[in-house]
């Protein structure tokens, strides 16, 4: 994408006020010939087209444009200033490195965990848990320390019957970030464990200790597990039956349903497939 724009007094009211408002304006300000601004150029050039999603890399010739250097107060060359919303936000006199220039965009761009975080959100708010749980997984990657994402992750593992991995990364969370989403995460929880303690469960679970080896029982149960939001368990269990007899009863359709009711980017649908095609293949 090129967002590369020549500032000039015909463009400086677009660029500078109405641009800004919606992405950060890098100002650099340069003069041809003059050997540490062309020293930089490149760098600030690189890092430009990095960023350029949101950010417009703005350029100013000094020679051409001593009054738009002279409106920003430019003392001497290189200079970088960040414009956000018509202001001076930040920036630098003088050379530097390109982890330099980056450094100080990262501090003021928004971040890619940022806008995954925003998608699963409104992918929640939604209800569809199945597609917002693998942009939380990796924005939970690319910042574990943040509680936010925890918090949204966990409640969509709750969802999608994780609800031993929910317990696990709610147990990360600090006091101070145990707020309403939280507590509600937990009452969830609460209630799942409670459905795994349904009649119907413990008597199955009766059944199969005075019974074993019955695949008609096992198969039962995992579906009851697997309606409780026990998937972890439920897909041991019925596994252990296609590990006895593949073509027992629908127990292989069970199985290929409950594993592609998994979210993508959750390990026990990657777990659970390979096992599932080292006995089908």
């Amino acid at each position: 994408m090129n967002n590369i724009v020549n500032i000039t007094p015909e463009n400086f009211q677009q660029v500078i006020l109405q641009d800004s408002q919606s992405k950060i304006v890098m100002v650099e300000f340069w003069a041809e010939g003059y050997e540490p601004s062309d020293a930089i150029a490149p760098l600030i050039a690189k890092v430009a087209t990095r960023f350029s999603d949101n950010l417009i890399h703005a350029r100013v010739d000094c020679q051409q444009q001593q009054e738009i250097a002279g409106q920003f107060g430019v003392q001497g060359l290189p200079t970088v200033i960040l414009v956000k919303e018509g202001q001076p936000l930040d920036g630098f006199a003088g050379p530097q490195t390109e982890e330099q220039i980056v450094t100080l965009l990262e501090k003021h761009l928004p971040k890619v965990e940022d806008g995954l975080y925003q998608q699963a959100t409104e992918l929640v708010t939604a209800g569809d848990y199945q597609q917002a749980y693998p942009l939380l997984k990796q924005a939970n990657e690319l910042a574990p320390e943040r509680a936010d994402i925890k918090l949204l992750l966990a409640d969509c593992q709750v969802e999608l019957g994780q609800v031993k991995q929910a317990k696990e990364l709610l147990a990360t969370i600090g006091l101070v970030d145990q707020d309403a989403l939280y507590k509600s995460i937990l009452g969830k929880i609460e209630l799942a464990e409670q459905a795994a303690e349904s009649p119907e469960i413990k008597a199955l679970q009766a059944q199969l200790e005075q019974q074993p080896d019955s695949l008609e029982i096992k198969t039962e149960l995992a579906i009851q597990l697997h309606q409780a939001n026990q998937t972890e368990d439920a897909l041991a269990l019925i596994m252990s039956v296609l590990l006895v007899d593949l073509n027992f009863g629908e127990a292989k359709k069970f199985t290929l349903d409950m594993i592609n009711a998994l979210p993508d980017g959750d390990p026990l649908k990657s777990k659970y497939r390979r096992k599932i095609y080292s006995l089908l293949y």
